[in-house]
């Protein structure tokens, strides 16, 4: 179980209304954390990661392309919840998936919404590439 997971029986911090073990838990942890089965999953996955602060996870789901060198969690952020608003395969190997994620900074709200960009790798595994902000 990674450092900071939740209680495996916790809901999911996707807001799927799975226990986190049978929901993002179970790519966060053991072999198969790079398998998420689709774009949608491993979103859902990249949010509770940065929620639970889990910054190795969110580097080894990043295609290498367009990866930072490190990730760095703003101190204080309380994320709220995330709504997936549309999943589009665009074909065998890409999709997007569209999504608004809530937050809390300081006593002030911020909304992130945006068109996530995926792509399937040599390995079958589905990374994130990168993403549009929407108004």
């Amino acid at each position: 179980m990674p450092r900071n997971a939740p209680d495996p029986a916790t809901p999911c911090p996707c807001g799927s209304a799975l226990p986190y073990a049978g929901c993002c838990g179970r790519w966060h942890d053991g072999p198969l954390h790079l398998q998420a089965p689709d774009a949608e999953a491993l979103m859902r996955s990249r949010y509770s990661a940065f929620v639970l602060e889990l910054g190795d996870y969110l580097l080894a789901t990043w295609a290498e392309a367009t990866r930072p060198g490190r990730i760095d969690f703003e101190p204080g952020l309380r994320w709220l919840g995330l709504q997936v608003r549309a999943h589009r395969a665009i074909d065998a190997d890409h999709a997007e998936v569209e999504f608004v994620a809530r937050s809390k900074l300081g006593g002030r709200a911020h909304r992130l919404h945006e068109t996530s960009r995926f792509t399937r790798d040599a390995a079958g595994r589905w990374m994130y590439v990168d993403g549009e902000m929407q108004a």
